[in-house]
């Protein structure tokens, strides 16, 4: 039987501001010093009051007339509640109810020719800590939280399910980091964090209507492997 392959991408975009989205901690890069970029903002202590950065704002519409979306008149934010080590207050602020932009588009070529994706919305949000995976001197496999990164602005851009192959997805996220680079949004520098890639895969008969099981493929940091994964979960046809 053959498949169609079914993906739709979310895209988490660090805006190039010197301080982050609600409070004046750096933004700047910093491995090599872990949690010194900190505040009772950015770490969530009890009464600590954000207040919104106004230039992140600025590059987030940008980014979205960029993508040739249509901004909305009203937008608000939310607490989006799920516990994780990254978050250490329980939640995260982001636009989720009211996104700043929606239907949009971006388009691109490929070597099968023109390819235009549909963007469903892009909103701002905080970025959260960074978990290190590393090994302590006794030998055990332990894991450390740097909150340098936390409360950065990050926006993140959701398309359509309307890309159809892991060449279209690769491209995709090429043009869109060379559209926030020309704009100055951002380095997008996948190396750093700057930019990730996530995809929603599924996979239906060919000629049938209804998308399959959806799985999440998270956390990609280079167009290498947003175009490995998604060709490794894609069985173009089985027996």
């Amino acid at each position: 039987m053959s498949y169609d392959v079914i993906i739709g991408l979310e895209v988490h975009v660090q805006l190039q501001t010197q301080t982050k989205i609600f409070c004046g901690c750096s933004t700047a890069f910093n491995p090599d010093n872990p949690n010194v970029q900190t505040c009772p903002v950015c770490l969530g202590l009890p009464g600590a009051l954000p207040v919104l950065n106004s230039k992140g704002y600025h590059l987030a519409v940008k980014t979205a007339l960029g993508l040739n979306c249509q901004i909305a008149r009203f937008t608000k934010w939310d607490r989006k509640q799920y516990y994780y080590p990254d978050l250490p207050k329980g939640y995260q602020i982001s636009q989720y109810d009211l996104p700043l932009a929606a239907d949009g588009r971006l388009a691109f070529e490929t070597s099968e020719g023109p390819v235009t994706i549909r963007i469903r919305r892009a909103h701002l949000e905080e970025d959260t800590a960074k978990l290190v995976h590393a090994g302590a001197p006794d030998g055990r496999r332990v894991s450390l939280v740097d909150f340098n990164r936390s409360g950065a602005p990050l926006m993140e851009i959701v398309t359509e399910p309307d890309v159809r192959s892991a060449e279209q997805a690769r491209r995709y996220a090429e043009e869109l980091q060379l559209v926030l680079r020309a704009i100055g949004a951002s380095d997008a520098d996948m190396e750093r964090g700057q930019m990730r890639v996530e995809a929603n895969v599924s996979l239906r008969p060919r000629g049938t209507e209804p998308f399959g099981t959806r799985v999440e493929i998270k956390n990609m940091n280079s167009f290498r492997s947003v175009e490995r994964a998604i060709a490794s979960a894609w069985p173009r046809s089985s027996a």
